[in-house]
């Protein structure tokens, strides 16, 4: 019965398929966004506008650990969706088993560098003056938890790949219920404060690793992996890596990213800047879950047919992909250009905080109904497997355009020379994509086409 659902990625009509496995994947991302949302919004209410500041500095040393995860996932699952179009389960399986190991060396291993190293990584990603303090709590609490949720982030990509979206969904839900209940406990009724908000982080982690656990030791998962399938193949773990590195890179040039900003922003205006900093980038997850759910949802679509060698039901993912995507991001961009203060009086009281943050918001979101080509386009390289490409299209927006123009651009402007930084970069990296996935579509797709 479960391998029905995996076929079912090539033979339903593109447009219902994409709504099918969008919609619960937008699901889990909003859960998880509003979860980062809501735990902002718990931290400055409760504890104070410096908390939010200091999560911000603890956020890329962690997204890049649970990156990891997510990297052997995106790239694991990539082989496992086109495994299954071509009905190679053996591949499929022996792909799975080589991902969990593969999690489960480099976690605990990069987990015990940050915990030997924390007082270092915390000063360079920008904990200075009364930031350090808290950081220092929160830091060191959540990274306990960090490999569970990069086990829960491989469970999710992969469950996606098999066809079961709604499981996957269940996955990105439980941590963000579970963190938003425990924050209300630990801090709002105990005063625990930069702890209590750690602690419920890590605990909602391990309840989303244990959902994982469950699902593939279900009758619901048709990958039934033995202990044969965990001894590392060097041919996948090679094309794992190739795909996988596609997603570490774009984290780590997120997390890179994070690192200039709050130290530049802190050098320009001081705390004030990086909270405001830290509520655009809560926006920038939060407000573009739809979009990354179409992204996700079009991802096993792709790679399915692809395998399959259906490349008209490819081409036509594409199209129908970025026509939903841009639709969504339209309307994200209007919302936000209209109530940016009501959004940020959500997260703070602060009246400094207050004002700065509806200026640069406008400014970060100013490009967002292009974007969709943007995420569809680099997808689209890593679903195939062409990781090259996917790789460089990836790092396109964060990599090649926003890091320079950061450095660069307040030199001449200031602090609004980093928040027009965004949306020049947006515009570049959408014409490269662009180029690039016409150039794909006319000489790879259209011409294998019968």
């Amino acid at each position: 019965m479960a391998k029905v659902s995996s076929e079912e990625l090539g033979n339903q009509p593109i447009g219902q398929l994409l709504i099918k496995q969008a919609v619960p994947a937008s699901i889990g991302v909003l859960v998880m966004s509003l979860n980062v949302v809501v735990d902002t919004i718990f931290v400055g209410q409760w504890i104070g506008a410096i908390a939010i500041a200091a999560i911000n500095i603890v956020l890329p040393v962690s997204f890049f650990i649970a990156a990891l995860g997510m990297s052997v996932g995106v790239g694991g699952a990539s082989i496992i969706s086109r495994a299954l179009g071509a009905s190679n389960y053996e591949k499929a399986l022996k792909t799975f088993g080589n991902q969990i190991t593969l999690v489960l060396v480099l976690t605990t291993s990069i987990v015990a560098l940050g915990l030997f190293f924390a007082d270092d990584i915390i000063l360079l990603f920008g904990g200075k003056g009364e930031i350090l303090a808290p950081a220092k709590v929160y830091y060191k609490i959540v990274l306990y938890g960090i490999p569970m949720l990069a086990f829960s982030m491989l469970g999710n990509n992969v469950i996606r790949a098999e066809g079961k979206p709604k499981f996957g969904m269940y996955a990105m839900m439980i941590p963000s219920i579970g963190n938003l209940l425990l924050d209300y406990i630990f801090i709002n009724l105990l005063g625990y404060g930069m702890a209590g908000a750690a602690w419920a982080t890590t605990i909602s982690y391990s309840c989303s690793f244990l959902f994982v656990v469950w699902f593939f030791n279900s009758k619901h998962s048709e990958l039934k992996i033995s202990l044969s399938h965990f001894g590392l193949d060097l041919s996948i773990v090679k094309e794992i890596a190739a795909l996988g590195f596609v997603t570490l890179a774009r984290q780590a040039v997120v997390s890179v990213t994070y690192l200039f900003m709050n130290n530049i922003l802190f050098n320009l205006g001081g705390a004030t800047s990086v909270t405001a900093y830290a509520i655009v980038g809560r926006m920038l997850m939060f407000a573009l879950f739809p979009v990354l759910g179409v992204t996700q949802g079009f991802l096993p679509i792709a790679g399915f047919n692809y395998g399959a060698k259906n490349y008209e039901r490819v081409r036509e993912s594409i199209n129908i992909a970025i026509k939903y995507a841009a639709i969504l991001a339209s309307v994200i961009f209007v919302v936000l250009m209209l109530f940016p203060e009501a959004i940020t009086r959500v997260f703070t009281s602060d009246l400094d905080v207050i004002r700065q943050t509806p200026y640069a918001m406008r400014w970060v979101f100013a490009a967002t109904p292009i974007i969709a080509l943007q995420l569809i386009g680099a997808a689209y390289f890593q679903a195939i497997g062409k990781a090259t490409p996917a790789l460089l299209l990836t790092l396109s927006r964060q990599g090649f355009f926003f890091i320079p123009l950061i450095l660069i651009l307040p030199k001449f402007y200031g602090e609004i020379g980093v928040w027009m930084s965004f949306p020049i970069a947006d515009v570049l990296a959408t014409i490269v994509t662009g180029y690039f996935l016409n150039r794909e579509i006319r000489k790879n797709l259209i011409n294998k086409i019968v």
